[in-house]
């Protein structure tokens, strides 16, 4: 195995995970957030969809010059919604890792547009990986918080 499929096995595990964890809000509680300055729970699910564009982006060296993505003044729908309209980006993100060489992965760069930085290609797409893990748990939280039963992500 490739390091570019070992990384996107360990995308496809970590969307896997974070989809369980979505298809279980109901919808009566799509706009509940802890507070007045964090993300609703449907905002949260369409952020990391979303991000897979940008990502998708930045390792293929686009211009974010003026970022703009396809979601930008889609009303925010259902959680199977967002699902659907967000796999082809989702696709065209995967496909771009699979073209990734061992070599690409260990000597090749990307800026990131946040900071500026130059980061190891491979590096970087570990912590895209790290990025969603990281909106999963809190949207756990965020199911505790409304007293929704959490579903057993590790199975």
């Amino acid at each position: 195995m490739t390091q570019s499929e070992l990384i996107i096995l360990n995308f496809t595990e970590i969307r896997r995970r974070s989809i369980k964890l979505w298809s279980v809000l109901p919808e009566s509680h799509y706009h509940w957030k802890p507070d007045e300055e964090a993300m609703t729970a449907i905002e949260m699910v369409r952020h990391v969809l979303e991000a897979d564009y940008g990502w998708d982006m930045i390792i293929n060296k686009g211009s974010m010059a003026n970022y703009r993505t396809p979601w930008q003044g889609r009303a925010l729908g259902s959680v199977s919604g967002e699902l659907e309209f967000a796999q082809p980006y989702r696709d065209a993100f995967l496909e771009s890792v699979r073209q990734f060489s061992d070599k690409d992965l260990s000597e090749g760069y990307v800026i990131h547009p946040g900071n500026g930085e130059q980061k190891a290609l491979g590096k970087y797409l570990l912590r895209i990986g790290y990025h969603e893990s990281v909106h999963a748990g809190q949207f756990l939280a965020y199911l505790r918080a409304m007293n929704i039963e959490r579903p057993r992500i590790w199975d």
